[in-house]
């Protein structure tokens, strides 16, 4: 299933609106979609925020697979944006703060990725960052 979105904050939630239907009807349990949602919301805002005037020029481009086996499944967002090259996998973490005072707002998107989901891949073609977001469950986590 593939969707394409304008740079667009207001697509952001057009997106994850996509994402939960089509997630649900390819029967993607609800704690690993949500996570996937997630994800692939904070992605999509970053790219829109962050992409620079290489990625206005094209559409945001998202792609769901979903793959079940005997023991569960696994469902994966590839993320396809314009513009110069951005390997988030390459960012090193940021330490956490020890105090209020060396907090800093922001900067909580990597985070979020490594924390919700099982794997993350990245590569660059043609001018295009290509993010595949995977989440997985078990047989028994299944609707």
């Amino acid at each position: 299933m593939n969707l394409s979105i304008r740079v667009d904050s207001g697509e952001v939630a057009h997106a994850s609106t996509w994402l939960g239907e089509t997630g649900a009807a390819r029967g993607i349990p609800a704690e690993p979609l949500s996570r996937l949602d997630l994800c692939v919301t904070e992605v999509v805002a970053n790219v829109i925020d962050h992409g620079g005037a290489g990625t206005a020029s094209s559409p945001i481009y998202l792609r769901l697979d979903v793959h079940r086996s005997a023991d569960g499944g696994e469902a994966s967002v590839i993320v396809s944006a314009a513009g110069a090259r951005y390997d988030p996998l390459t960012v090193p973490s940021r330490p956490r703060p020890r105090t209020l005072s060396e907090a800093q707002p922001g900067g909580l998107g990597l985070l979020i990725l490594r924390q919700f989901a099982d794997a993350l891949d990245y590569s660059y073609s043609e001018g295009q960052n290509h993010l595949t977001i995977h989440v997985r469950w078990n047989e028994e986590d299944a609707p």
